[in-house]
């Protein structure tokens, strides 16, 4: 069992989007080779009505997959192909972009946190023109369980299983998705404790702590990500598994996945795989295309 190293921590940027939401841009666009299939990392934490209360109205996206989870607040979701949703704390939605619509994420609240985070993920380049797809997940539709040490983990994506589990349990999320594989986990620390997962090192991966703090590497070596703090785990080969610690309670994200390997064209929200098709994402939100 090789456990994989943090190999670099990153501070994410103050930012806003939208009509004025305050947010942390915490993946940028300089990481996305390093972090592929993952495009974007926005975190948010506002406790003022005005540095959410203008939300995201009607804009367009191409070629890509939208992660939102919250932890605190309501926002609601509409789209061009019809869907509509109410994202309430602990719930996600996941929407595949495919060839493109135009969509909007409004508050539902006038005061109060709004607390959560949006997740990009690309697409493979056979699929980035394929039809929209739109699902919402309230917050009992999210698998969890309570695992030793007074841990609990909460699986919106992928498959996961705990380094030399004896029953060789294997936990499922609520999404399963083909060529990227996302893991996207939430774990909550209650105390001080350590959990040590499989993970191959064929997989980009990092965590996002969001309480507290966690530490990340094998014992003797590990690296602590503050609050607030992106940490990206190595993957050499053979390093097969990850192992987290805390000395008091935290929260963190584990998010990973199998990277794609293909060029990225990106600008603003179209992603695509070469320049003339971003192009032709805009001429076509422009005439009025992209409405799926």
């Amino acid at each position: 069992m090789n456990i994989r190293p943090l190999e670099r921590i990153v501070t994410g940027q103050a930012t806003s989007d939208g009509a004025g939401v305050k947010l942390t841009r915490v993946l940028t666009q300089d990481l996305q080779r390093r972090l592929d299939p993952f495009l974007m990392l926005d975190a948010f934490r506002n406790e003022h009505r005005d540095d959410y209360i203008g939300g995201f109205p009607d804009h367009p996206h191409r070629g890509f997959e939208t992660v939102t989870y919250m932890l605190a607040g309501r926002m609601r979701h509409g789209d061009s192909a019809g869907n509509a949703g109410l994202l309430e704390g602990g719930g996600a939605q996941w929407m595949t972009a495919g060839r493109g619509l135009v969509h909007s994420e409004m508050p539902e609240q006038e005061e109060g946190r709004m607390e959560g985070f949006q997740l990009w993920v690309n697409l493979p380049a056979r699929n980035k023109m394929m039809a929209p797809v739109y699902r919402d997940l309230a917050s009992a539709q999210i698998p969890q369980w309570s695992l030793e040490g007074d841990i609990s983990l909460r699986l919106i994506a992928g498959r996961l299983a705990l380094a030399g589990d004896p029953e060789g349990r294997v936990f499922e999320g609520a999404v399963q998705r083909p060529d990227t594989e996302p893991l996207y986990a939430d774990l909550h620390f209650a105390k001080a404790a350590s959990l040590t997962l499989a993970l191959p090192a064929s997989m980009n991966a990092f965590i996002y702590t969001y309480r507290g703090q966690v530490k990340v590497g094998a014992p003797g070596q590990e690296r602590a990500v503050d609050d607030t703090r992106m940490g990206i785990l190595g993957n050499a080969p053979g390093h097969d598994t990850v192992r987290l610690s805390c000395d008091a309670a935290a929260r963190c994200l584990l998010i990973a996945g199998r990277p794609l390997n293909e060029p990225i064209a990106q600008y603003g929200p179209f992603v695509m795989n070469t320049r003339e098709e971003l192009m032709k994402a805009f001429s076509d939100y422009q005439a009025g295309l992209i409405r799926d």
